[in-house]
């Protein structure tokens, strides 16, 4: 197993090299990561909504959850990029290895491969006709998530997205630390279940959790059956304007605040040239 002074010091040249992407290279894996994160969304819109409306509803979070990691085991396995745990590349620009200017346009062009891999899947499993399982529970649950996710208060987003991507990142972390595949699954799963058992927020998972949400509600069968579960309240907030403004904003800022200071700060204050344990 890798030392943490390990992983802090190999973890320098893997941030490099992100950065020294062709931008359509580093647009088609953010795009790939997106669509990764996406579909773990699917998995687990989907899984939660099996229990449906019964009195075993409340452990469809815990459900929901415990499908959500494979996204990111995805994600590290395939080598694509995604922003969130790439907030990791501040390590690289303490150290001084890279510009700060180098690791912004890696964060943009990344978070824009994000969206646009996370709205192909939302597009594609509404208009696919996923969500019409369960008698349209899936669909009214898709719905009730964006609606909840846009009516968050801008403190409240950025505060969950501050922990999110705190575990987010330590997740990643830690799966440095293994050398084998199923260490690294384990230690991808664990964390990021929290998170999601825990209602944080993602936002790139939330650039497939909104749209899809949106894209649902202007089916009417699929509105009807939300507003036969969930009634109306809250409903009107959910626009393409309020996932930006009342959502992506504040999660984007929290994921920065909880990944880039919280791991990547502290990491390299704590491990970066020293080999106490």
């Amino acid at each position: 197993m890798n030392s943490p002074n390990d992983i802090a010091k190999n973890y320098i040249p893997i941030g490099v090299a992100k950065t020294k992407y062709t931008i359509p290279r580093m647009l088609v894996l953010g795009i790939l990561a997106g669509m990764f994160i996406a579909l773990s969304g699917v998995g687990a819109t989907i899984a939660q909504a099996t229990l449906g409306n019964t009195s075993l509803a409340s452990a469809g979070r815990l459900l929901g959850a415990a499908v959500f990691p494979v996204g990111l085991v995805m994600v590290v396995f395939t080598g694509s990029e995604l922003f969130t745990g790439n907030c990791l590349i501040i390590i690289p620009v303490l150290q001084k290895e890279i510009k700060l200017r180098k690791m912004l346009k890696s964060w943009l062009i990344v978070y824009i491969g994000n969206f646009i891999g996370s709205l192909l899947i939302a597009a594609i499993t509404v208009y696919g006709g996923t969500y019409s399982l369960f008698n349209g529970v899936a669909a009214a649950n898709a719905i009730f998530t964006a609606v909840t996710k846009v009516n968050l208060t801008f403190g409240s987003a950025v505060l969950r997205s501050i922990l999110c991507n705190f575990l987010v990142c330590t997740a990643i972390w830690i799966s440095y630390a293994s050398k084998d595949a199923i260490g690294k699954i384990v230690a991808l799963f664990l964390p990021v279940m929290l998170f999601v058992a825990s209602g944080y927020e993602h936002s790139i998972a939330n650039m497939y959790f909104i749209p899809a949400g949106l894209l649902a509600s202007a089916n009417p069968v699929y509105l009807e059956t939300y507003t036969s579960l969930f009634g109306t309240e809250g409903l009107s907030s959910l626009t393409w304007c309020s996932m930006l403004t009342n959502n992506l904003i504040p999660t984007t800022i929290g994921n920065i605040i909880g990944g880039a200071f919280l791991v990547g700060f502290v990491c390299w204050f704590l491990y970066r040239g020293t080999d106490k344990q």
